[in-house]
């Protein structure tokens, strides 16, 4: 009995679309502890102000992980004040993140080489994704169409963000692999679909081409850390810390992945309330 009730409790959080976001949420507040660490250790963290990500990684996620325990265990309205800070201090985190990597350089001297090879300045705007989704969690009700179509959006800046990345990243040895266009490809063509499918009224036909075009992503995601992890393997005189901190970006192409279960969720609230809506007119 007790297994069937704890069976049903699962069910009923998976179910829960906006619980699950919360979860998407603060599983990639925690990732991005390692990710910028890795990051700024390319300088070995000269700037002072580079550990500001790092903390607010530390302490957001702690704080998340604990409210969303705390919502498991019945207690809501813990999380909505808990991801309210967490959600404006990371658009804060975010958006000073961006004008400080493009200060660094790129306004400087305004030329496409400062662009390319200055710090990825679209890289920090992830915290100001993930604080926006914390917003718009508690802003939208969960039951409206408008929360699916949100995420969306916000899925639709990330693939925006990651055309960039790809773009930049490849651009710095002149796509020397005819590879490094495929995620450049995938990410342009999850941008073009989920503009279009942004702008226009949600049929399910459409919908359902997003999830062959979310599944192209995971592929290019798989195959793209596989081909960035590959050299960490290899006989090398540098120590393993030393290829992971300067070799290509490890964890880069594992954005595909994290964006295509972010966008999944979206469509299948939008997918879900569309056909609601079908039944229930006809």
């Amino acid at each position: 009995m007790p297994t069937d009730s704890g069976s049903s409790t699962l069910q009923r959080w998976l179910a829960d679309r906006s619980f699950l976001l919360e979860v998407f949420v603060f599983s990639n507040l925690a990732f991005l502890i390692l990710d910028v660490s890795v990051a700024h250790a390319v300088n070995d963290f000269a700037h002072p102000a580079e550990w500001i990500p790092v903390g607010f990684a530390v302490v957001g996620s702690l704080a998340l992980g604990l409210a969303v325990f705390f919502r498991v265990r019945g207690v809501p309205s813990m999380l909505r004040w808990v991801g309210e800070g967490v959600g404006w201090i990371g658009v804060l985190v975010g958006v000073a993140g961006l004008v400080w990597h493009l200060e660094g350089q790129f306004f400087q001297v305004l030329t496409l080489d400062r662009l390319v090879y200055s710090a990825p300045f679209v890289a920090p705007l992830a915290f100001a994704g993930l604080g926006l989704l914390l917003l718009m969690n508690r802003r939208v009700p969960s039951e409206h169409l408008a929360w699916g179509r949100w995420v969306l959006f916000l899925a639709w800046g990330g693939f925006i963000g990651n055309f960039a990345l790809s773009l930049a990243d490849h651009a710095q040895n002149g796509f020397f692999y005819a590879t490094e266009w495929i995620p450049v490809i995938a990410s342009a063509l999850a941008v073009g679909y989920f503009f279009a499918l942004i702008i226009r009224p949600a049929q399910s036909g459409f919908i359902q081409l997003g999830y062959w075009i979310l599944g192209l992503q995971v592929a290019v995601g798989i195959v793209g850390f596989g081909f960035h992890i590959a050299p960490l393997f290899q006989p090398a005189d540098d120590p393993l810390i030393y290829r992971i901190i300067f070799g290509a970006p490890v964890f880069a192409p594992l954005l595909f992945i994290d964006l295509a279960l972010l966008a999944a969720l979206g469509l299948w609230d939008v997918q879900t309330k569309v056909e609601t809506r079908t039944l229930a007119g006809a």
